[in-house]
């Protein structure tokens, strides 16, 4: 008798999700594989979503995959697909819609969503934006067009390209942070001080120790806001960069562990047998560094779906890439490798600033070992870096400067 096809299904069709359907296919084209988005798109490049709100990147270039493509690799997609229960036991999965779809391997890359700026007069207001979907940064796009004013607050990444997508589209731009500077857990003072001087050379006004404290309306569109301190400023746009929650609802009601995300091991499972998690939404244990880590990067998220799906496929794949998120910085650019401080506070930490040329290096360690870094600018060091943090020797204090000549 012949042997059934594996059923496979996959919440969320992000770059994880995605990968992961299209290596379960690749490497056992029998396999039935379900892929379950949420959003009406199928994979489009949340990398170019910024160039995209600058007029820089066009529309069509934003997309990766089409419904008909996902067809000829055998990848069953379902769009404003919502899984809202898995049985663990019966290894099933429940849509909105009632249907059960049984699985043999379950992979969990539901990412997270934006967390809304919480203020008098947000809610619901016309030309107040996250940035995290598609469907953001279309809208976003089309008030830019009609607009000569934003604000943007929040000290994260999202925050910094909002600004920076503001900005270069000619718009007088405010930026309030609630820290006293850009990354406060990854940068040190002068690190900050090196992203917030680009930013003003760039025409942003900064307004650090400041957050929206309401948000002024006429006719339901924003028309100005309030700042904690008290300063009155007249904008037609408001970007929200505050953070995520991962989207944990669908695991309600199974053992599956979770904290800030979901807890899995070294090979993307779970504690519960046939359940795995890929991308933002993984806790995964980081065999560089020897923790858990979180990282909701790009190239982080291809490498999940692909070591997901070998090991839901049966093989014994250890994920050990070294995540990385880089960024422009207007005519700059930012990228932080491996393990910081934002996850870990107690790593110590190595600095160096060339004022003249605008580069900066912040390197992170663990009980000697290099684990992280920042760089600002000079990305000359970047190979040097992966390279010792994947040796695992041990670096004395003495000797991390040389890391750096």
């Amino acid at each position: 008798m012949a042997e059934q096809p594996k059923k496979f299904v996959i919440v969320g069709n992000g770059v994880a999700g995605t990968t992961c359907a299209e290596t379960l296919r690749k490497n056992d084209p029998n396999c039935r594989a379900i892929l379950l988005g949420d959003e009406r798109w199928p994979l489009y490049n949340r990398v170019a979503l910024p160039p995209f709100i600058k007029d820089k990147t066009p529309r069509n270039k934003v997309f990766l995959r089409t419904v008909e493509q996902h067809a000829e690799r055998g990848i069953d997609l379902r769009l404003e697909t919502r899984a809202t229960a898995i049985d663990h036991e019966g290894r099933t999965v429940t849509l909105q819609t009632g249907e059960e779809l049984p699985y043999d391997a379950l992979l969990v890359a539901t990412g997270g969503r934006p967390n809304p700026l919480q203020v008098p007069g947000a809610e619901g207001a016309r030309n107040v934006f996250n940035f995290q979907y598609f469907d953001d940064a279309e809208a976003i796009l089309d008030a830019i067009h009609h607009s000569k004013s934003a604000a943007v607050t929040g000290g994260s990444y999202i925050a910094y390209e909002l600004a920076e997508g503001f900005r270069e589209q000619g718009l007088e731009v405010y930026w309030l942070i609630r820290g006293p500077r850009f990354l406060r857990r990854v940068l040190d003072e002068i690190g900050g001080a090196l992203v917030s001087d680009i930013a003003r050379d760039h025409g942003v006004h900064m307004l650090y120790d400041e957050t929206v404290k309401e948000v002024r309306r006429d006719n339901g569109t924003i028309k100005g806001i309030t700042t904690g301190g008290g300063q009155s400023i007249d904008v037609e746009m408001l970007g929200a960069g505050l953070g995520m929650t991962m989207n944990l609802e669908v695991l309600k009601g199974t053992p599956v562990e979770t904290k800030d995300g979901i807890l899995t091991n070294e090979y993307l499972e779970t504690n519960v047998p046939g359940i795995y998690a890929a991308g933002d939404v993984a806790e995964f244990f980081d065999v560089t560094i020897e923790r858990r880590n979180m990282l909701g990067t790009w190239g982080n998220s291809i490498g999940h779906g692909r070591t997901a799906a070998l090991n839901m496929l049966g093989q014994r794949t250890v994920y050990s890439d070294i995540p990385m998120y880089s960024s422009t910085l207007f005519d700059s650019y930012i990228r932080v490798i491996g393990l910081t401080p934002e996850s870990y506070p107690d790593l110590e930490a190595y600095e160096h600033l060339d004022a003249r040329s605008r580069s900066y290096q912040r390197l992170f360690f663990l009980d000697n070992r290099l684990v992280g870094a920042c760089l600002i600018g000079d990305m000359r060091f970047r190979q040097k870096i992966f390279t010792h943090i994947k040796s695992s020797e041990p670096i004395p204090p003495e000797s991390r400067a040389r890391l750096l000549e």
